[in-house]
């Protein structure tokens, strides 16, 4: 019996993987579950899962999940603090570690997972966007195991020939990320400014939380995945694509040298990924239904318009800088993205945001830890002022 820390489980990912985990009772163990301030599921989810260890980051709400493990008569021991993110990462009791905090909140916790030698299912992008090849020389010295959750990168880690050991470009020319496109694929983008928040967070084949749904409708969480694909694969942008396809029943594609095309299908479900990294080699139950294309009778695929998607853009261009500009974007994207779900930032100011403080970021090498983490903090500041600046509100 495996055992499993579940970083971010009161989210969308990690309440999946519970589900995937509660169908497989007899071959994994949840030893910790960590949120940010969910006091109420996590106190839930440790009352069925019972988990050695429980890690709440805001201070506040651990009072509260104390008091309720207390009142229910568990053993689990309580946490609290973002440093806490980092014990229950290298618990001695996991043997994976699914990483699933949103944001650059996760980088912390998701390299210490690697550090000691985990096998980390990492859902959390921002880790690989922010400090790409330190993750993964962490992975190659501690002997860790990198599989990635996103349905996209895992579709591509699945079709690869050899993806236990050196994904890398043997035989391949191009890899090709879908999209659904979002909740506006096709809304007349003069009708984009009047975007509200709600309409935004309405994904319509995927269940996300609210900051990943924005980034879904402004393509910047392609983009991130564009960057986050470099890294895994070892590819460079020129030779991976964007593709829309609506229906997300093909989660991405390998193009190989030869003229040959795998893609791996399924139902939207996170479950399939999840299901996937931790049985992997082998394959389990996942609880996701089977997908029946008759019903389904036609897939339909288009380029994106990066006039309508300019997020998207500034991504790749990020990404072809390199050093410490996807840290940037990252970080500018994430204050942008807040203001807009405060009602304090139009929808299509985001991109401009984003804009504004790549325009003035000076790019740095990634040498260390402390390189990516200025350039995050010297982003959010820059970002924040910017929104200041435009004295919004809406």
């Amino acid at each position: 019996m495996k055992g499993v820390s579940i970083l971010g489980s009161t989210g969308s990912v990690g309440c999946s993987t519970l589900d995937v985990i509660a169908r497989n009772p007899d071959a994994f163990r949840v030893v910790a579950l960590t949120a940010r301030s969910n006091h109420r599921r996590l106190l839930q989810q440790c009352m069925v899962f019972e988990p050695d260890l429980a890690v709440l980051t805001d201070n506040g709400a651990a009072d509260v999940l104390r008091e309720g493990l207390q009142q229910a008569g568990l053993k689990t021991r309580l946490l609290a603090g973002a440093g806490a993110l980092v014990e229950a990462a290298g618990l001695a009791q996991a043997d994976f570690v699914m990483a699933a905090i949103v944001g650059a909140a996760g980088l912390l916790p998701t390299l210490a997972a690697a550090q000691a030698g985990k096998r980390v299912l990492l859902a959390n992008k921002e880790s690989l966007v922010l400090a790409g090849h330190l993750l993964i020389e962490a992975v190659a010295n501690n002997g860790a195991t990198l599989i990635p959750i996103d349905s996209e990168h895992n579709a591509i880690f699945q079709c690869l020939p050899d993806p236990g050991g050196r994904r890398s470009k043997l035989g391949v020319r191009k890899l090709w990320l879908t999209a659904s496109g979002g909740p506006f694929l096709n809304t007349p983008v003069g009708e984009l400014e009047t975007v509200t928040p709600e309409q935004a967070c309405a994904h319509p084949n995927w269940d996300m939380g609210d900051k990943i749904s924005v980034d879904s409708a402004t393509m910047m969480n392609k983009g991130l995945e564009l960057i986050e694909a470099g890294h895994l694969f070892a590819m460079s942008p020129d030779d991976i694509e964007i593709l829309i396809h609506p229906q997300s029943i093909v989660h991405s594609l390998v193009e190989y040298r030869d003229g040959s095309v795998l893609a791996q299908l399924g139902n939207p479900d996170m479950r399939t990924p999840i299901a996937h990294a931790l049985a992997w080699p082998e394959r389990m139950e996942s609880g996701v239904k089977s997908l029946d294309l008759v019903a389904i009778a036609k897939l339909e695929f288009q380029a994106p318009d990066t006039d309508r998607f300019p997020c998207l853009a500034l991504a790749r261009a990020a990404a072809e800088r390199g050093g410490t500009a996807p840290a940037a974007l990252n970080a500018a994207n994430e204050i942008a993205v807040e203001a807009f779900l405060d009602r304090r930032l139009p929808f299509m100011e985001i991109a401009a945001v984003i804009a504004n403080t790549m325009e003035c970021h000076g790019v740095e090498a990634v040498e260390s830890l402390e390189t990516v983490i200025n350039a995050d903090r010297w982003a959010r500041e820059k970002a924040g002022q910017t929104v200041k600046e435009m004295g919004i509100t809406v």
